[in-house]
């Protein structure tokens, strides 16, 4: 590889000639012909840009160390109590942190989010699919210096099955035993993990599952022994406040040698106005989530997208009558779909955000009042209930959140004259969704942004046993229409059966669909290399860096002036 310096030099010589002999044939050709001057023209053109392609390609593909400032990074993120046991945590923004003190067999890849060798070095698949066999890397290590061992990841993934409430441990239901051993009906080494010698892992499937490296990219299946301080990713964390979080770089971790930042400062704030001028002044590097746009002064840093994510009210199909599609059915007809959607800046009309090839799914957009209270009085007669027997229905809402409040006003008023009586309960705004499990309401607010790039990261929310399944719905056809989807490694048959698998829960009535997710996003790309916006909104840190070019840039006036009125 040329030198930076060098290559840039001879680079812009060539251009030179090359731009040099074009005005010479200009000059030389005024009076030929128009056809024989313009084919003259493409030639000299082909020319430069066959230099400038010459050397372009390399700098793609070049990945210059030289320019990656070993610099801390602070990110602005939302306030919040932080669960960072990688077994129990849910939130989107604590899967952002568990990514980086956390690895598995695989990582994502920071742009397309497809799976990359991580502790695991390589694998291969057996041809019947059902058995996956990694080898673990040599230098892999936690950050206290233990080696980890194909004995290690098969006990961290039997303790994941055996944590109480633990919301992605049916993921592993592939695994041979899983299911038994999480329900308590069997034993360790009835599960299909073999730990051969201490860099093999096997593991063997009930069935095939193409998606399943795609699975252990998420931050429940890494390496973590529960032991404080002890961490498995690209950094660890040094200390932990309300306000602030600092994570350093994990010295033995494995690819140490390609992790630029010495460590990351998290500020916690929810002041929209604090946020800005910590990202204006030059303070944050990358502001997640609670900026003011009209504050930022960097309008082209500012990265708003569509996440592979979908907010819905969904059914507790426990308590009757609405354990009965019916019923359910019967009160979704009488929602005023443009009402409730009136603030989405993307309205969703089902579950499963578009992904390319996936077939179109008919969605709720229609209603009529009409067709509700005759559905609703049916359904008392099938149930043997009085046509004016009032029904009670609890909404389990966040306190201090306004837009839950909303919908709950506009489902009240939509379904009053169906004889329902909607109830709002509320409880405390941290940790709504992790006591969504023992609260005794019939309706609740969901969000939810998938965790690999594929309709079951949604569909497997609704699946009978799941450990994610909030809304206690059974059913058998739904079931096995994700067991046939997984059979499969057509994409397309994938698709068309997840497809009909959504077309029957929207059918069963047992969501309201309301949004699909955007994210948002204040940082100069200019300036921190290693960051791309992508489907599921995971940034792993791991890549994160700081450019040399940006050190050249003009000094920030902002902070500048700032010091400047200090010292006054």
């Amino acid at each position: 590889m040329i030198n930076l310096q060098l290559r840039d030099i001879i680079k812009l010589t060539f251009l030179r000639l090359a731009f040099f002999i074009t005005r010479v044939i200009f000059i030389q050709n005024r009076n030929k012909k128009k056809k024989k001057k313009i084919f003259e023209l493409i030639c000299c053109l082909l020319l430069v840009f066959s230099v400038h392609s010459l050397f372009a390609d390399e700098d793609m593909n070049q990945d210059d160390d030289s320019q990656k400032l070993s610099r801390p990074i602070t990110i602005v993120m939302q306030r919040q109590n932080f669960d960072l046991n990688p077994r129990t945590a849910t939130y989107s923004s604590e899967a952002q942190l568990l990514d980086g003190l956390y690895e598995g067999l695989f990582s994502y890849d920071p742009r397309t989010l497809d799976p990359l060798p991580a502790i695991a070095e390589s694998f291969k698949i057996s041809r019947d699919k059902k058995r996956w066999t990694f080898t673990i890397r040599e230098g892999a290590k936690l950050s206290d210096g233990t080696k980890i061992t194909a004995q290690l990841v098969r006990t961290c993934w039997l303790e994941l099955l055996k944590t109480r409430g633990a919301p992605y441990a049916s993921l592993l239901d592939c695994i041979r035993g899983a299911n038994d051993f999480r329900n308590g009906k069997a034993k360790e080494s009835d599960v299909g993990l073999l730990a051969r010698d201490e860099k093999t892992l096997v593991v063997n499937l009930v069935v095939p599952t193409a998606h399943f490296s795609r699975i252990l990219c998420h931050h429940a299946f890494s390496v973590y022994t529960g032991k404080k301080n002890v961490f498995s990713g690209a950094f660890a964390l040094k200390s932990m406040t309300e306000d602030k979080l600092v994570l350093e770089k994990n010295k033995n971790y494995w690819d140490a040698k390609h992790v630029y930042a010495p460590s990351i400062t998290i500020v916690c704030s929810n002041d929209l106005n604090e946020n800005s001028w910590l990202y204006n002044s030059g303070e944050a590097d990358w502001v997640s989530g609670l900026v003011d746009i009209a504050s930022v002064f960097n309008k082209s840093s500012l990265h708003i997208s569509a996440v592979f994510g979908t907010e819905y009210i969904f059914f507790n199909c426990k308590n009757k009558p609405w354990n009965n599609a019916d019923f359910r059915n019967a009160l979704i007809t009488a929602v005023p779909w443009e009402e409730l959607r009136a603030s989405s800046r993307i309205p969703a009309t089902t579950l499963v955000y578009p992904l390319s090839g996936y077939p179109t799914v008919d969605g709720f957009t229609d209603y009529s009042k009409e067709d509700a209270l005759e559905m609703i009085q049916e359904a008392k007669k099938k149930a043997g209930l009085k046509s004016d027997e009032k029904l009670s229905l609890v909404f389990g809402v966040s306190a201090d959140n306004p837009r839950q409040k909303a919908q709950f006003e506009t489902l009240k008023a939509a379904w009053e004259p169906l004889g329902v009586v909607l109830d709002m309960q509320t409880t405390s705004a941290d940790r709504y969704i992790d006591s969504i499990a023992g609260w005794n309401a019939d309706l609740f607010s969901y969000s939810w942004i998938g965790d690999f790039a594929d309709p079951l990261a949604f569909l497997e929310l609704f699946r009978e046993g799941s450990s994610l399944n909030q809304t206690q719905w059974k059913c058998p056809a739904f079931t096995e229409l994700l067991n046939n989807a997984a059979l499969t490694n057509d994409t397309t048959e994938h698709y068309k059966l997840l497809a009909k698998a959504e077309n029957l829960l929207l059918d069963e009535g047992v969501i309201l669909p309301i949004s699909h997710s955007l994210s948002l996003h204040a940082i100069d790309q200019n300036a921190v290399g290693g960051w791309f916006v992508n489907a599921l909104d995971i940034h792993p840190y791991k890549y994160l860096y700081v450019k040399q070019s940006a050190a050249m840039l003009l000094p920030n006036v902002v902070l500048r002036e700032t010091q400047e009125r200090s010292t006054l």
